[in-house]
Formats: C-alpha cells, structure tokens, sequence
C-alpha cells in the first residue's frame, strides 16, 4: 500500500473514499468494499483520503472524541482491507479555510486525480462544512468524476459508527464493540522498558507503547495478543492509570501473558480486549494487589478457555 503525505500530487487517476475513518468498523468496511469493486470499474487506484489530526483535534481539543485506533493502527487495517493507497492530508487552519469548491477543485481533481469519489451518507466538506452530497454530484458532473453515497450500516441493532464502538468500550461492552467494528477492539504498540514492578511482584507483564493519549477504554481485561510466534496468546491486562503505585494520572497498557517465557522487548505487539473484568481499583498495599492481580488471572483463563 502506498501512503502519501502534504498537497496530493498524484500520478494517476484515483478512486477515492473521504473521512477520518477512527477504528474502521463494519460502515467504513463497506465503503471500502464498494471502493475497491468501483475502482476496478472505471480503472482506478482505490484510495482513500484521511484527515491528521482530526479536525476537533484542532479546533476544540479537549472536546475531542477519543481515538479508537492511531494513524499505524488505522493504515494496518487499511491495508489489510485491499487500500492500494492512502494520503494523509494534514489538517491545518489555512487547509480547514478552503472553501468546497476550492476543496474539491484542488485537492481532489487537480491533486487526486478523481474518476469517482464515494462518501457517507452525512458528509460535509469545505470551510464551515458547507459542502454537502448535493454539492458534491454537481461537482462531480463539471470536473469529470463520479459522486456516490452509501447508505447507513447497521450492526448489534444500532448505527455503525466510531461514536457507537467509544460508547460500548466505556461501558465495557466488548461484545457490542467487536460487533460494531466485525473484530474485537485491540491497540498496538512496542514493548517498552517499564519499571519492573509486575516482575517483582510475581506477575512480570508487557508494557506497551500507547499513542493513544486518552484511550476509549480503561479497566483489568481478559485479551489475546497478536505477533508472537504463537498466534492468540492468552493473557490479562490492566489499561489505566495504576493508582496504587503512580499518581500522575498518564495511562499504561501492561500484558501478562499465560504461561510465557522470553524477551519481548521492542517486540510490536497487538492486544486484542475480550471481557473486561473490573474497574481498576486502589489497593492498600502491594500484597493486596498482588492478590487481586491472581484473582484476575484465574477468572480470565476461565473467560478465555470457556
């Protein structure tokens, strides 16, 4: 997959899908299966064009939603799902000032190259959001491209959507969320050196690298991790702030893993969150959350094995 970053300069026409496409779920999955069988079609790159950062990001950042996938966790799954090319275009004051036609005559025709351009069903584009479909095919009809619209998708009774996958992973509700996103949620990272603690404490875990600030979910976990030699690799895993034995507050993600042994360090790694168990908790003492660390590990071999 060829990813490409700044003003598009491509050499090529293209066939193109437009959003922030955060977790990628089952209605930006089926965007991306139209994509793919209407590039084919008129003879172009399926492409799809992703905003960083995220536009609320920029403007109201601690109104922001919370990322359910980093840019590598979503260009991995892009790929994986037949993407033959990705622009990154960053998201700036000047480029949010565009205006739709100015957005559509620069970045999609001259610099995209654009033969079809399929979007959903709630898209607004251009300074103000004040591009809307309607815009969009009439566009498409004086630059040369083809406008296309995919209706709603639904899943686990409900409206596919980045919002629907933030609201079950709060509540802890993987089931739904894996429903929603047609996989279980899972972050990946690098094994990074951590203090040690869990070593010492009987239980030694994986701590891996986060890109995300503010993670959509927290708690004690029953996961399977991807990108060891054995595939599925049962273990439980603590997302949060540890309150008993930090105070500042910044998330961690540490693993251990069932029944290993070996060096994991700078190993990439991918967590897959299967039934939370509990809200993480402040204990009194090491002993006491040693205890708790065993009891968890015993109810999430059950969960995993049952």
């Amino acid at each position: 997959m060829r990813i490409t970053h700044g003003w598009p300069r491509a050499d090529r026409p293209n066939a193109l899908t437009i959003g922030n496409f955060d977790g990628v779920h089952l209605g930006h999955q089926a965007m991306l299966a139209r994509l793919t069988a209407q590039a084919a079609a008129v003879g172009a790159l399926p492409t799809v064009l992703t905003f960083e950062p995220h536009p609320r990001e920029l403007f109201s950042p601690e109104q922001a939603p919370t990322r359910l996938t980093s840019l590598r966790e979503k260009l991995e799954i892009l790929r994986a799902l037949g993407v033959a090319h990705v622009h990154v275009c960053r998201f700036t004051r000047s480029f949010a000032q565009l205006t739709a036609e100015e957005f559509v005559a620069r970045i999609l025709v001259e610099g995209l190259k654009a033969r079809y351009v399929l979007v959903g069903d709630d898209f607004r584009f251009g300074a103000r959001r004040a591009g809307d479909f309607a815009l969009l095919t009439r566009l498409g009809e004086r630059y040369g491209f083809r406008a296309e619209t995919l209706p709603t998708v639904e899943a686990a009774g409900m409206r596919a959507s980045s919002t629907a996958v933030r609201e079950a992973l709060a509540a802890g509700d993987m089931a739904t969320a894996a429903q929603l996103l047609g996989r279980p949620y899972s972050i990946s990272g690098r094994v990074m050196h951590g203090d040690h603690l869990g070593h010492k404490l009987g239980w030694p875990t994986a701590n891996i690298q986060l890109k995300h600030n503010r993670p959509p979910l927290k708690g004690i976990f029953a996961v399977r991790v991807q990108g060891l030699a054995r595939p599925d690799w049962p273990g439980v895993a603590s997302l949060g702030t540890r309150p008993t034995v930090h105070a500042d507050g910044r998330p961690t993600l540490e693993v251990h893993l069932f029944d290993f042994s070996g060096d994991l360090y700078s190993a990439h790694l991918r967590v897959e969150f299967l039934h939370k168990l509990r809200e993480e908790m402040k204990f009194a003492s090491l002993e006491e959350l040693q205890a708790q660390i065993g009891r968890d590990a015993a109810r999430a071999r059950e969960l995993l094995n049952a």
